[in-house]
Protein backbone atom coordinates (compact mmCIF):
# COMPACT_ATOMS: atom_id res chain seq x y z
CA UNK A 1 0.00 0.00 0.00
CA UNK A 2 1.26 3.48 -1.21
CA UNK A 3 2.66 4.97 2.17
CA UNK A 4 1.42 8.56 1.46
CA UNK A 5 -2.44 6.59 0.85
CA UNK A 6 -1.68 4.51 4.45
CA UNK A 7 -1.05 8.01 6.18
CA UNK A 8 -4.21 9.18 4.81
CA UNK A 9 -6.15 6.26 5.85
CA UNK A 10 -4.84 6.49 9.24
CA UNK A 11 -5.65 10.18 9.58
CA UNK A 12 -9.13 9.80 8.28
CA UNK A 13 -9.96 6.83 11.18
CA UNK A 14 -8.27 9.57 13.77
CA UNK A 15 -10.32 12.23 12.86
CA UNK A 16 -13.74 10.00 12.52
CA UNK A 17 -12.94 8.45 15.88
CA UNK A 18 -11.87 11.53 17.85
CA UNK A 19 -15.41 13.09 16.36
CA UNK A 20 -17.43 10.42 17.69
CA UNK A 21 -15.56 10.27 20.95
CA UNK A 22 -16.28 13.83 21.09
CA UNK A 23 -19.91 13.60 20.23
CA UNK A 24 -20.59 11.19 22.81
CA UNK A 25 -18.33 12.51 25.72
CA UNK A 26 -18.92 11.87 29.36
CA UNK A 27 -22.47 9.92 27.74
CA UNK A 28 -22.94 6.68 29.23
CA UNK A 29 -24.71 5.17 26.48
CA UNK A 30 -26.19 1.64 26.23
CA UNK A 31 -25.71 -1.13 23.87
CA UNK A 32 -28.75 -1.24 21.63
CA UNK A 33 -27.55 -3.52 18.93
CA UNK A 34 -29.73 -6.49 19.32
CA UNK A 35 -33.09 -4.51 19.31
CA UNK A 36 -34.48 -5.41 16.03
CA UNK A 37 -35.49 -1.76 14.83
CA UNK A 38 -36.85 -1.26 11.12
CA UNK A 39 -36.96 2.59 9.17
CA UNK A 40 -38.88 1.48 6.10
CA UNK A 41 -39.23 5.98 4.41
CA UNK A 42 -42.87 5.57 2.85
CA UNK A 43 -42.71 7.80 -0.53
CA UNK A 44 -45.92 9.67 0.14
CA UNK A 45 -44.09 12.16 -2.51
CA UNK A 46 -43.54 9.59 -5.21
CA UNK A 47 -46.92 7.98 -4.86
CA UNK A 48 -48.72 11.71 -5.42
CA UNK A 49 -46.13 12.81 -8.33
CA UNK A 50 -46.68 9.60 -9.80
CA UNK A 51 -50.99 9.70 -10.40
CA UNK A 52 -52.47 10.22 -13.80
CA UNK A 53 -53.61 14.05 -13.23
CA UNK A 54 -56.46 13.17 -16.02
CA UNK A 55 -57.47 10.68 -13.78
CA UNK A 56 -56.61 11.77 -9.55
CA UNK A 57 -59.41 10.61 -7.91
CA UNK A 58 -58.80 6.66 -8.36
CA UNK A 59 -55.42 6.76 -7.26
CA UNK A 60 -55.95 9.25 -4.45
CA UNK A 61 -58.41 7.14 -3.26
CA UNK A 62 -55.98 4.72 -2.87
CA UNK A 63 -53.37 6.70 -0.85
CA UNK A 64 -56.34 7.81 1.27
CA UNK A 65 -57.11 4.53 2.27
CA UNK A 66 -53.21 3.64 3.07
CA UNK A 67 -52.91 6.83 4.45
CA UNK A 68 -55.70 8.18 6.79
CA UNK A 69 -53.95 9.98 9.67
CA UNK A 70 -51.73 11.58 7.10
CA UNK A 71 -53.72 12.20 4.36
CA UNK A 72 -55.82 14.04 6.91
CA UNK A 73 -53.15 16.38 7.60
CA UNK A 74 -51.39 16.85 4.53
CA UNK A 75 -54.80 17.61 2.52
CA UNK A 76 -56.43 19.84 4.91
CA UNK A 77 -53.45 21.69 6.80
CA UNK A 78 -49.93 21.36 4.70
CA UNK A 79 -52.15 21.58 0.46
CA UNK A 80 -55.03 23.42 1.39
CA UNK A 81 -55.36 26.60 -0.31
CA UNK A 82 -57.62 29.11 2.06
CA UNK A 83 -57.96 31.77 -0.93
CA UNK A 84 -59.82 28.41 -2.37
CA UNK A 85 -61.80 26.66 0.06
CA UNK A 86 -64.51 24.62 -1.80
CA UNK A 87 -61.77 22.63 -3.34
CA UNK A 88 -62.47 18.80 -3.44
CA UNK A 89 -59.44 16.85 -2.34
CA UNK A 90 -58.79 15.52 -6.48
CA UNK A 91 -58.63 19.04 -7.21
CA UNK A 92 -56.52 20.24 -4.97
CA UNK A 93 -53.85 16.99 -5.56
CA UNK A 94 -54.17 17.66 -9.46
CA UNK A 95 -53.44 21.91 -9.17
CA UNK A 96 -50.28 20.78 -6.66
CA UNK A 97 -48.86 18.20 -8.65
CA UNK A 98 -49.74 19.71 -12.33
CA UNK A 99 -47.99 23.06 -11.52
CA UNK A 100 -44.29 23.10 -13.16
CA UNK A 101 -42.62 25.19 -9.94
CA UNK A 102 -43.58 22.50 -7.69
CA UNK A 103 -42.69 19.35 -10.02
CA UNK A 104 -39.29 21.33 -10.22
CA UNK A 105 -38.93 21.40 -6.61
CA UNK A 106 -40.26 17.88 -6.38
CA UNK A 107 -37.26 16.66 -9.12
CA UNK A 108 -34.47 18.79 -7.11
CA UNK A 109 -36.01 16.80 -4.08
CA UNK A 110 -35.20 13.61 -5.69
CA UNK A 111 -31.63 14.59 -7.28
CA UNK A 112 -30.26 15.87 -3.85
CA UNK A 113 -31.93 13.35 -1.93
CA UNK A 114 -30.51 10.37 -3.55
CA UNK A 115 -29.47 8.43 -1.23
CA UNK A 116 -32.45 6.82 1.19
CA UNK A 117 -31.06 3.72 2.11
CA UNK A 118 -28.52 6.03 4.40
CA UNK A 119 -31.29 8.21 5.71
CA UNK A 120 -32.81 5.08 6.78
CA UNK A 121 -30.34 3.36 8.51
CA UNK A 122 -29.86 6.62 10.61
CA UNK A 123 -33.60 6.47 11.65
CA UNK A 124 -32.66 2.80 12.62
CA UNK A 125 -29.99 3.91 14.77
CA UNK A 126 -32.81 6.25 16.11
CA UNK A 127 -35.24 3.59 16.63
CA UNK A 128 -33.28 1.21 18.57
CA UNK A 129 -33.12 3.76 21.39
CA UNK A 130 -36.34 4.56 21.35
CA UNK A 131 -37.05 1.19 21.71
CA UNK A 132 -33.94 0.69 24.27
CA UNK A 133 -36.41 3.66 26.45
CA UNK A 134 -39.70 3.04 25.68
CA UNK A 135 -40.30 -0.89 25.26
CA UNK A 136 -43.73 -0.74 25.22
CA UNK A 137 -44.28 1.78 22.32
CA UNK A 138 -44.46 0.66 19.01
CA UNK A 139 -41.93 2.12 15.76
CA UNK A 140 -43.40 4.88 14.43
CA UNK A 141 -44.13 4.71 10.66
CA UNK A 142 -41.94 7.07 8.54
CA UNK A 143 -43.50 9.40 5.72
CA UNK A 144 -42.37 11.80 3.10
CA UNK A 145 -43.87 14.15 1.40
CA UNK A 146 -43.36 17.79 -0.26
CA UNK A 147 -44.91 20.53 0.69
CA UNK A 148 -43.74 23.79 -1.54
CA UNK A 149 -42.45 25.09 2.44
CA UNK A 150 -45.49 24.78 4.07
CA UNK A 151 -44.48 22.64 6.78
CA UNK A 152 -41.09 21.17 7.42
CA UNK A 153 -41.47 18.09 10.13
CA UNK A 154 -44.01 16.54 12.90
CA UNK A 155 -45.41 13.88 14.48
CA UNK A 156 -48.92 12.87 14.73
CA UNK A 157 -48.90 11.16 18.56
CA UNK A 158 -46.73 8.56 18.61
CA UNK A 159 -47.30 6.41 15.82
CA UNK A 160 -46.05 8.43 12.87
CA UNK A 161 -43.28 10.93 11.96
CA UNK A 162 -43.42 13.27 8.82
CA UNK A 163 -41.25 14.89 6.90
CA UNK A 164 -40.52 17.29 4.01
CA UNK A 165 -37.95 16.85 1.34
CA UNK A 166 -37.96 20.66 0.36
CA UNK A 167 -37.33 21.75 4.22
CA UNK A 168 -34.03 20.07 3.66
CA UNK A 169 -32.54 20.82 0.63
CA UNK A 170 -29.39 22.62 2.17
CA UNK A 171 -28.81 25.87 3.67
CA UNK A 172 -27.34 27.34 0.50
CA UNK A 173 -30.54 26.57 -1.53
CA UNK A 174 -31.90 29.35 -3.34
CA UNK A 175 -34.79 29.79 -2.31
CA UNK A 176 -33.99 29.17 1.43
CA UNK A 177 -31.24 31.98 0.83
CA UNK A 178 -34.18 34.62 0.03
CA UNK A 179 -36.91 33.39 2.37
CA UNK A 180 -35.51 32.37 5.47
CA UNK A 181 -33.39 33.79 7.62
CA UNK A 182 -29.86 32.40 8.59
CA UNK A 183 -30.87 30.85 11.52
CA UNK A 184 -33.74 29.18 10.50
CA UNK A 185 -31.54 28.33 7.04
CA UNK A 186 -29.07 26.42 9.25
CA UNK A 187 -31.33 23.48 10.51
CA UNK A 188 -32.50 23.16 6.29
CA UNK A 189 -30.15 20.62 6.06
CA UNK A 190 -30.66 16.55 5.55
CA UNK A 191 -27.79 16.15 8.67
CA UNK A 192 -31.33 17.64 10.56
CA UNK A 193 -33.84 15.14 9.38
CA UNK A 194 -33.57 12.72 11.79
CA UNK A 195 -32.91 14.96 14.79
CA UNK A 196 -36.01 17.44 14.00
CA UNK A 197 -37.83 14.07 13.40
CA UNK A 198 -37.00 12.80 17.07
CA UNK A 199 -37.69 16.21 18.05
CA UNK A 200 -41.41 16.18 17.16
CA UNK A 201 -41.90 12.69 18.84
CA UNK A 202 -40.31 13.95 21.97
CA UNK A 203 -42.42 16.86 22.21
CA UNK A 204 -45.27 15.11 21.53
CA UNK A 205 -44.48 12.91 24.15
CA UNK A 206 -43.69 15.68 26.79
CA UNK A 207 -46.58 17.90 25.60
CA UNK A 208 -47.22 21.48 26.52
CA UNK A 209 -45.08 23.36 29.59
CA UNK A 210 -47.43 22.87 32.84
CA UNK A 211 -46.75 26.65 33.05
CA UNK A 212 -46.10 30.21 32.08
CA UNK A 213 -42.49 30.73 33.70
CA UNK A 214 -39.49 31.25 31.79
CA UNK A 215 -38.60 28.51 34.21
CA UNK A 216 -41.34 25.85 33.02
CA UNK A 217 -40.17 26.75 29.32
CA UNK A 218 -36.56 26.23 30.09
CA UNK A 219 -37.44 22.96 31.95
CA UNK A 220 -40.04 21.80 29.76
CA UNK A 221 -37.46 22.69 26.64
CA UNK A 222 -34.67 21.01 28.12
CA UNK A 223 -36.68 18.08 28.79
CA UNK A 224 -37.15 17.74 24.98
CA UNK A 225 -33.37 18.11 24.05
CA UNK A 226 -32.44 15.77 26.99
CA UNK A 227 -35.03 13.13 25.27
CA UNK A 228 -33.32 13.86 21.87
CA UNK A 229 -29.90 13.43 23.12
CA UNK A 230 -30.64 10.15 24.79
CA UNK A 231 -32.03 9.03 21.24
CA UNK A 232 -29.06 10.81 19.25
CA UNK A 233 -26.63 10.20 21.23
CA UNK A 234 -23.88 10.31 18.96
CA UNK A 235 -25.27 13.13 17.24
CA UNK A 236 -23.07 16.42 17.50
CA UNK A 237 -24.80 19.12 20.04
CA UNK A 238 -24.85 21.96 17.41
CA UNK A 239 -27.20 19.05 14.96
CA UNK A 240 -29.91 18.66 18.44
CA UNK A 241 -29.71 22.69 19.11
CA UNK A 242 -29.49 24.19 15.60
CA UNK A 243 -26.75 26.04 16.90
CA UNK A 244 -22.82 26.42 14.72
CA UNK A 245 -20.24 24.73 16.67
CA UNK A 246 -19.22 28.09 18.18
CA UNK A 247 -22.12 29.07 19.61
CA UNK A 248 -21.95 25.61 21.27
CA UNK A 249 -19.16 26.88 22.95
CA UNK A 250 -20.22 29.93 23.85
CA UNK A 251 -22.91 28.74 25.69
CA UNK A 252 -20.91 26.03 27.31
CA UNK A 253 -17.64 29.00 28.03
CA UNK A 254 -20.58 31.33 29.73
CA UNK A 255 -22.60 28.85 31.19
CA UNK A 256 -22.34 30.60 34.67
CA UNK A 257 -22.44 33.74 33.50
CA UNK A 258 -25.89 33.60 31.81
CA UNK A 259 -27.38 31.25 34.55
CA UNK A 260 -26.26 34.46 36.86
CA UNK A 261 -27.71 36.90 34.69
CA UNK A 262 -31.26 35.00 34.38
CA UNK A 263 -31.03 35.32 38.63
CA UNK A 264 -29.90 39.22 38.63
CA UNK A 265 -32.35 39.76 36.48
CA UNK A 266 -35.36 38.20 37.62
CA UNK A 267 -36.04 36.56 34.87
CA UNK A 268 -36.22 32.75 35.70
CA UNK A 269 -39.58 33.09 37.71
CA UNK A 270 -41.30 36.23 35.06
CA UNK A 271 -44.17 35.27 33.18
CA UNK A 272 -43.68 37.79 30.83
CA UNK A 273 -43.03 36.09 27.50
CA UNK A 274 -41.75 39.40 26.14
CA UNK A 275 -39.21 39.53 28.56
CA UNK A 276 -37.80 36.00 27.47
CA UNK A 277 -38.68 35.22 24.35
CA UNK A 278 -35.59 34.90 22.06
CA UNK A 279 -34.38 32.81 25.42
CA UNK A 280 -36.60 30.31 24.00
CA UNK A 281 -37.96 30.74 20.65
CA UNK A 282 -35.48 30.38 17.43
CA UNK A 283 -33.71 34.05 16.97
CA UNK A 284 -30.17 35.00 15.48
CA UNK A 285 -29.89 35.64 19.16
CA UNK A 286 -30.57 35.90 23.06
CA UNK A 287 -29.96 39.74 23.05
CA UNK A 288 -30.69 41.89 24.83
CA UNK A 289 -31.03 39.62 27.34
CA UNK A 290 -27.75 37.88 26.59
CA UNK A 291 -24.80 39.41 24.63
CA UNK A 292 -24.91 39.76 20.80
CA UNK A 293 -23.04 37.04 20.25
CA UNK A 294 -25.68 34.47 22.33
CA UNK A 295 -27.02 32.22 20.17
CA UNK A 296 -31.20 32.22 20.17
CA UNK A 297 -33.11 29.99 22.46
CA UNK A 298 -29.88 30.24 25.49
CA UNK A 299 -32.40 29.76 27.93
CA UNK A 300 -33.18 25.95 27.04
CA UNK A 301 -29.30 25.26 26.60
CA UNK A 302 -29.62 25.81 30.25
CA UNK A 303 -32.44 23.86 30.62
CA UNK A 304 -30.91 21.13 29.44
CA UNK A 305 -28.01 21.44 31.98
CA UNK A 306 -30.42 21.13 34.30
CA UNK A 307 -32.55 18.18 33.23
CA UNK A 308 -28.78 16.44 33.10
CA UNK A 309 -27.69 17.15 36.71
CA UNK A 310 -31.40 16.15 37.83
CA UNK A 311 -31.08 12.85 36.15
CA UNK A 312 -27.74 12.36 37.28
CA UNK A 313 -28.71 13.16 40.72
CA UNK A 314 -31.63 10.66 40.51
CA UNK A 315 -30.39 7.54 38.52
CA UNK A 316 -33.05 5.28 39.11
CA UNK A 317 -35.48 7.73 37.02
CA UNK A 318 -36.62 6.45 33.65
CA UNK A 319 -36.96 8.69 30.39
CA UNK A 320 -40.70 8.14 31.32
CA UNK A 321 -40.67 9.18 34.55
CA UNK A 322 -38.49 12.30 34.00
CA UNK A 323 -41.69 12.86 31.37
CA UNK A 324 -44.66 12.65 34.29
CA UNK A 325 -42.53 15.04 36.55
CA UNK A 326 -44.21 18.39 35.32
CA UNK A 327 -43.03 20.09 38.10
CA UNK A 328 -40.17 22.53 36.94
CA UNK A 329 -39.23 23.79 39.81
CA UNK A 330 -39.13 20.20 41.66
CA UNK A 331 -36.81 19.54 38.92
CA UNK A 332 -34.63 22.40 39.11
CA UNK A 333 -34.34 21.76 43.16
CA UNK A 334 -33.72 18.40 42.73
CA UNK A 335 -30.64 18.84 40.46
CA UNK A 336 -28.81 20.83 42.97
CA UNK A 337 -28.05 23.17 39.36
CA UNK A 338 -24.76 24.78 40.18
CA UNK A 339 -22.93 25.62 36.68
CA UNK A 340 -19.15 26.03 36.32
Amino acid sequence: MNKLFRLLLFSFILCTTIWCCSSSKGKNIPDVSNINATAIIERLDQELFALDTTNVKEGLDKIMQAHPEFMNIYLNVILRDLTAPNQTPDEMVRSFISTSQIRGLYDTCMIVHNDIPALENDFEQAFKFYKYYFPDKATPKLISYISEFGLGTFAYGDSLIAFGWDFYLGNDYPYNLTYFPRYIQKGMTRDHIVAKSMEALMNNEVGDPKGTRLIDHMIHNGKILYLVDQLLPYTPDSIKLVYSQKQVDWCEENELQMWTHLLGENLLYSSKMRDFQKLITPSPSSAPQMPPESPGRSANWIGWQIVKKYMERNPDETLEDLIAETDAQYILDKSKYKPR
